[in-house]
């Protein structure tokens, strides 16, 4: 026995033989204040013997009889597992035919020739020993009709012993035997209810309870359903079981009755009593069995009946009941339950003591609770008599009530739900009338750890990365971990798993990835958790096992199987064909069925030699395409379709030729593929013409008259026949040029620059082929003002059909046209129609080609331009309106001067001097006014105020004033030019949005003559040479802003080509000796004359 315990330990190895220890074995445990016992523990040894040795005869029967396979294992401890195997040891295939019973014996409900093996052989393996042993192989021979006749024949010559073919035949049970039969079992074991039937066919076994339902939990199958197992059996599994085995020749039943005993178990087991003297008590021992168990006391190990005797004590069958008792009244009682089954023991001390309440729990132990959890706060306590616990909180609060609180026996304070405000100090308090104790504790709530943004579920194919977000909230005075499950394990030890604060992700996801991701939040109080599935999709795996079935001359039957859906459902296959002999490597599509279908009856065209695949379609994708099916070359037959776009069309004046789109070699269903072309005049009576040519598409048939309609057919044959009769289509012989020219043209002119041409239909035999149209050529031969000599440039106008008439768009006013017409088919053009001659109407001309200002003078202008380069009339004269301009930019009244058209020079007198003008120009027609053109130019200043203007320039103040401005403005430029280097834009305020101050000229020396008025654009740095050329000629574009800027606009001239010539200009002064023409700011005396 172990120092310091009650283990014993006996050492078989090195002490003796194993059953020289066994016996029953009982332990007691003794000190002053009485004995306890141990239960009886049963010793012994394990037994594994030897098989008895015995002679097996072969066993021969006839084929669907039935046999039974003894096995008969030795008896050994404990009792052995039994299996049945060949020579090499493999297990023997089981089926609802063959089984092996409980028994361990092998069944077979009929035999058949398989069955026949000289290697059945028992094992039976006793786990204890780690032993196997094994019977002698048993021989079956099982042997048709025929064989055991023959054998039958070579020994006996009476043919009445001639065996006869086994019949079918209704199920027999093999186990159990009879109609019915018991069984009994333990409470709380395994039921197992066996029934194995013979038969032919081989009949199903069913089970049944005759007064009562099967329990649906506990109740299990085993071997093939011929095993009915129920668990943790109670008294209430008693009743009778059916089982029924059928087949197609019969029914049977049997009924096992079950019976279910027990053991003695506790209702109320005896407990330990503390008692203080003069106290009173009881001891309560209540088992249950069936048997009913007997129970039996015993005081320190020695039944009562024997021990001391003990006024305190009065036995009552299953009680023992003790008044008024002393300290001799401690001692250890045993209770006893038997039943033939098997027995209980329970100790229970009596323990008569005086004692003061003592306190257990630590003094001011720490509690830690989350807010809205029960809180259990403990007061183990000791005393006799048992004291009394009171539960304060508080330094001066009262006791506890249990409206509010629950106060368990053992002294432990409950809070159901914990609130902020429970936190605080708590007393427990126990007393008897030997005194009292204190103790105080401490209760701290916390908030709740929560996952404020849990992990969602996720769908990522495959290859793609995945991020679960977990977002945790806690207590501030807690700290938590935060740990991450796949499938409740840890995650894989991968570098594609990656975890931060508050996040898990998964890059290059796989299939093995996909499960369920557990967010996991730890502290020291409280854990929480999310979880969220993650789905990995892709296209599905290709299907496999292609066959070929069901093989007719126009159809077969495709079957596959399905690859894998990789999580996402497939939802259709598509079915492709290759045809190797004519388009060898070229997939075509076949047909497509649903994602649910694993077969498809497939449409054949003859003489194809066909091979398929199967590609499957999900939401992801498509799959890459299975493998390549079997070849299958369906027959030759005759052509089911003839070429299409068949056309007939000549390519001379004497042919016809015949066009198809011929037969693919898919198409062709047979070897050699031909065409039969047959022809004939559609409006004569001759018979068809036909010819039968090799797989070409085109066929020419010359001596044809020109022009005519034909009628025409192609017909597809091969080695087996003809392709149903075609359809019949109209072709026509070559076409040749129109004979005729269209007449009667005649033209009317709608107005100066649209005319409209008529004429007469050329008759369609002239036409010689297909009517394209008409086709219009004019051209101007002069205009009507002048004389031109250029190259005369013809135009074309062409009008689809029969149209008799046709617009001329985009004539020159007053100018001499020649037009024809020509009819126009599919060979050319016919003979031109007799020129015919017309002439457009005066338009308006175009603006002046340039407009010059001349010879300024204090108070005239001179004006001189060119006329317009499209006067498309006879101009009648030319009208000039023009007006002052102030030094705000304000236009002044409007004059209107009428000017003869034989003049090209205008001076205009009695001007204001020192002023600008702006100048409007334009020429007239009988038929009205053209466009203008438009010019400004500045009157001279006379000497005196010229000096006066000098004498204010001299001023101290205004020549201060001058500078400070030639500073903001130099300060502008220099922002201005930075702002540019920099690419953006400098936004400089447009003259046409407002009329800015001119930019001041110097005065000439000569003549004290100002310069020219300028717009905003001349703010801008001038380079050398950039002014207004000397002549005060001014380009058009150059003075584009001062049209916008009083509201008139200039109509320019167009080229024949569409080009722009408008041009309008002036002349402009000498510049200046001094080389003012940079971009320096202006002199005062400039400045002062801006304002005048």
């Amino acid at each position: 026995m172990n120092p310091g315990s009650g283990t014993l330990i006996i050492n078989i190895m090195s002490e003796g033989k194993a059953e020289t220890y066994e016996g029953v074995y009982q332990c007691t445990a003794r000190n002053e204040r009485g004995a306890a016992i141990s239960n009886n523990i049963v010793v012994r040894p394990s037994r594994s013997p030897l098989w008895t040795k015995e002679k097996l005869e072969p066993i021969i029967l006839q084929n669907g009889q039935h046999l039974v396979l003894s096995c008969r294992p030795p008896i050994g401890l404990p009792p052995p597992i039994i299996f049945w195997m060949d020579n090499s040891f493999q297990r023997l295939p089981q089926s609802e035919r063959v089984s092996q019973g409980l028994n361990g014996d092998l069944y077979f409900s009929n035999v058949l020739p398989e069955d026949t093996r000289e290697d059945y052989i028992c094992y039976a393996r006793f786990n204890h020993t780690q032993t196997i042993q094994q019977k002698q192989p048993i021989s079956v021979k099982v042997i048709s009709v025929d064989e055991l006749n023959d054998t039958i024949a070579a020994d006996l010559s009476d043919t009445e012993f001639y065996a006869k073919p086994s019949r079918e035949r209704p199920p027999t049970f093999l186990t159990p035997e009879g109609n019915s039969s018991n069984k009994e079992e333990l409470r709380g074991n395994v039921l197992s209810l066996e029934c194995i039937a013979e038969g032919l066919p081989t009949p199903i076994i069913h089970w049944i309870k005759e007064d009562g339902t099967l329990p649906i939990n506990r109740t299990f199958y085993k071997n093939f359903r011929k095993t009915l197992q129920i668990i943790h059996v109670s008294e209430a599994d008693s009743g009778k079981y059916q089982c029924i085995a059928k087949n197609a020749l019969g029914v049977i039943h049997h009924t096992i009755s079950v019976t279910v005993k027990a053991a003695p178990y506790w209702i109320v087991a005896p407990r330990n009593l503390v008692l203080s003297p003069g106290e009173d008590g009881s001891l309560i021992c209540r088992p249950n069995g069936n048997p009913k168990p007997k129970i039996s006391w015993l005081t320190n190990g020695v039944p009562i009946e024997i021990a001391p005797d003990d006024p305190s004590r009065k036995i009552d069958g299953d009680t023992i009941i003790f008044s008024n008792v002393q300290e001799r009244s401690s001692a250890v009682y045993q209770c006893n339950a038997s039943n033939e089954y098997g027995y209980l023991l329970a100790n229970a001390f009596v323990n008569v003591l005086a004692e003061p309440p003592r306190i257990l729990t630590s003094a001011d132990t720490l509690y830690q609770v989350i807010a809205n959890r029960p809180a259990l706060l403990d007061c183990a306590f000791f005393g006799s008599p048992l004291p009394t616990i009171e539960w304060f909180k508080g330094a001066k609060g009262s006791a506890l009530r249990e409206d509010i609180y629950v106060l368990h026996e053992n002294g432990t304070l409950e809070i159901p739900v914990a609130q902020k405000d429970s936190t605080g100090t708590y007393t427990c308090v126990a007393r008897n009338k030997l005194g009292v104790a204190k103790n105080e504790v401490q209760l701290e709530i916390k908030d709740p750890t929560r996952i404020i943004k849990q992990p969602e579920y996720a769908v990522v194919q495959r290859g793609g990365t995945v991020s679960f977000e977990c977002k945790v909230k806690h207590d501030h005075t807690l700290i938590p971990t935060v740990m991450w499950l796949k499938d409740n394990g840890e995650l894989p030890d991968d570098g594609r798993f990656t975890v931060d604060k508050d996040h898990l992700v998964v890059a290059d996801v796989g299939d093995d990835d996909g499960g369920t991701y557990t967010c996991v939040a730890n502290t020291s109080l409280d854990s929480v958790s999310a979880s969220a599935v993650l789905s990995v999709v892709d296209v599905p795996n290709p299907p496999f096992d292609l066959e070929l079935t069901n093989h007719l001359d126009k159809s077969v039957q495709l079957s596959w199987t399905p690859g894998d859906d990789n999580n996402s459902p497939i939802t259709k296959f598509i079915i492709e064909y290759e045809d190797s002999m004519h388009e060898a490597g070229l997939w075509h599509h076949q047909t497509e069925v649903s994602g649910i279908q694993t077969t498809a009856q497939l449409n054949l065209s003859p003489f194809v030699n066909y091979s398929f695949r199967v590609v499957a379609v999900n939401s992801i994708g498509r799959s890459v395409p299975s493998q390549v099916s079997e070849h299958y070359l369906t027959k030759a037959a005759e052509p089911d379709k003839n070429p299409t776009t068949v056309e007939g069309l000549g390519s001379e004046p004497d042919n016809l030729v015949i066009t198809w789109k011929p037969l693919n070699g898919f198409e062709s269903n047979g070897p050699g593929l031909q065409y039969k072309v047959s022809w004939r005049q559609k409006d004569g009576d001759d018979e068809w013409t036909s010819v039968v040519v090799a797989n070409v598409s085109k066929y020419i048939v010359s001596g044809t008259p020109t022009f005519v309609p034909y009628l025409i057919k192609v017909q597809a044959l091969n080695d087996v026949g003809f392709a149903p009769e075609p359809a019949v289509v109209t072709g026509h012989s070559g076409e040749d040029l129109p004979m005729v020219a269209p007449g009667n043209v005649h033209v009317n002119v709608v107005n100066s620059t649209l005319a409209e041409v008529h004429w007469d239909p050329v008759p369609l035999k002239s036409i010689r082929g297909h009517l394209q149209g008409y086709r219009i050529y004019y051209w101007k031969a002069q205009n009507l003002s002048k004389r031109s000599k250029r190259h005369i440039e013809k135009k074309i106008l062409t009008f689809q059909g029969s149209k008799t008439h046709g617009m001329l768009p985009g004539l020159e006013p007053f100018s001499h046209y020649r037009v024809n017409v020509r009819v126009v088919n599919g060979k050319g053009e016919g003979p031109a129609s007799p020129d015919k001659v017309f002439n457009t109407p005066e338009g308006v001309p175009s603006a002046p080609s340039s407009l010059k200002i001349v010879n300024p003078t204090l108070d005239s202008l001179t004006l001189e331009w060119e006329p317009p380069g499209h006067p498309n009339g006879i101009l009648t004269e030319y009208t000039l309106k023009y007006q002052p301009i102030n030094s705000t930019h304000e236009l002044g009244p409007l004059v209107d001067l009428k000017i003869p058209a034989n003049k090209t020079r205008w001076t205009l007198k009695n001007l204001n001097f020192s002023t600008r003008y702006k100048f409007y120009f334009y020429a007239q027609t009988a038929a009205g006014s053209g466009s203008q053109i438009t010019e400004e130019g500045v009157t001279t200043v006379d000497e005196a105020m010229a000096s006066r203007q000098v004498d204010i320039a001299t001023q101290g103040w205004f020549i201060g004033l001058m500078c400070a401005v030639a500073l903001l403005i130099l300060i502008l430029l220099i922002v201005c030019f930075i702002r540019r280097n920099k690419g953006g834009k400098y936004p400089v305020k447009e003259k046409e949005d407002a009329h800015a101050d001119p930019e001041i000229q110097p005065m000439k020396e000569d003549d004290g003559t100002f310069g020219e008025y300028s717009d905003a654009e001349d703010h801008k740095p001038l380079k050398k040479g950039s002014r207004t050329p000397s002549d005060r000629t001014v380009k058009k574009e150059d003075s584009d802003d001062s049209l916008v800027d009083y509201g008139e606009g200039v109509n320019g001239q167009f080229n024949e080509d569409g080009s722009f010539i408008g041009q309008y200009s002036g002349k402009k002064e000498k510049e200046p000796a001094e080389g003012n023409e940079s971009s320096e700011a202006p002199s005062p005396v400039n400045a002062m004359n801006s304002f005048v």
